[in-house]
């Protein structure tokens, strides 16, 4: 059957008027992905084993960033981009927040606590895990709990929930103690481990990716009643809930489908880079909690 001139030229028309309309409706980080047919991931460096570099140099590896990979995979679908592009850029606790905010950053999932203050600033998906801030000691340190850190020299991350905490401690408690921040979680553990610090307060998650990384990992413990509950989410410039809703509609469907309880197996609960070595965390109430029932909230609202 031959289609009369006309009316391929109107379909041809419509098609283009609906693609110009497809187009037009797109704003902010979907419309610029895009127009560039790139993707820009936030990833930290040493945040084991959420996301940290592994043996291809400059590509991150981890729990967070297999998490990122499948918001990266929603937005090809839903963007009709099979080839887009994804650029990794290297972030820190305090450069974080600032590279999303002023774009050069579309997406951070690593160990980005959502909190109150971050929120306004930022955007966070729904969670990713939950943790509670502890301490790592050497077994033989004699520190078992916070009231052991009176006067001593205590390390950790700077531009973290944890160094706020520890600073706020230390200044009601009258503890004394001094307290290092150094400048990345790796840093943090080489003041542990040269004996400038009895111990490195972070999120227990971390410490033990920290343990995993260790010349002798059976030397080390992590200890302490913790002092906070803090949820994770991944990170996303303000005021953008179109990018936002795709975000957070692919995590929660890969909470749903159970997929996501083999990436957690394969970070926590088998060998990892770059020793190999299996952190054996076993999978938390709490976020069981979270992955059953998805929220944007941080653990100060729940």
């Amino acid at each position: 059957m031959r289609i009369a001139p006309q009316f391929l030229a109107a379909a041809v028309a419509a098609a283009l008027l609906s693609s110009s309309a497809i187009a037009e409706e797109l704003t902010g980080t979907l419309k610029k992905i895009k127009e560039t047919g790139t993707i820009t991931l936030g990833h930290r460096d040493a945040s084991i084993p959420f996301s940290y570099l592994g043996a291809e140099p400059g590509k991150p590896v981890g729990y967070a960033h297999d998490l990122q990979l499948k918001v990266v995979e929603a937005i090809k679908t839903e963007l009709g981009l099979p080839e887009l592009k994804v650029r990794y850029n290297l972030v820190t606790s305090q450069t974080r927040i600032p590279l999303v905010q002023n774009g050069t950053v579309d997406l951070e999932c690593g160990s980005t606590t959502n909190n109150l203050e971050r929120q306004r600033q930022v955007d966070f998906s729904v969670g990713i895990f939950e943790v509670g801030t502890r301490l790592l000691t050497r077994k033989t340190s004699g520190i078992r709990d916070f009231a052991d850190l009176k006067g001593k020299n205590v390390v950790t991350t700077a531009g973290t929930t944890s160094e706020r905490l520890l600073k706020a401690m230390n200044a009601e408690k009258r503890m004394g103690m001094n307290i290092i921040s150094a400048k990345d979680h790796g840093e943090s553990f080489l003041m542990l481990e040269s004996n400038r610090a009895v111990a490195f307060m972070m999120d227990d998650a971390l410490l033990y990716g920290e343990m995993a990384k260790a010349k002798n990992p059976d030397d080390w413990v992590v200890v302490g009643e913790p002092q906070s509950y803090e949820i994770y989410g991944c990170m996303l410039r303000k005021g953008d809930p179109a990018f936002k809703q795709l975000v957070d509609k692919a995590l929660s469907a890969t909470f749903a489908s159970g997929e996501i309880n083999e990436i957690y197996a394969r970070w926590f609960q088998n060998p990892i880079p770059p020793k190999g070595l299996n952190l054996k965390f076993p999978m938390s109430d709490e976020l069981k909690k979270l992955i059953a029932n998805p929220t944007d909230k941080s653990a100060e609202e729940i």
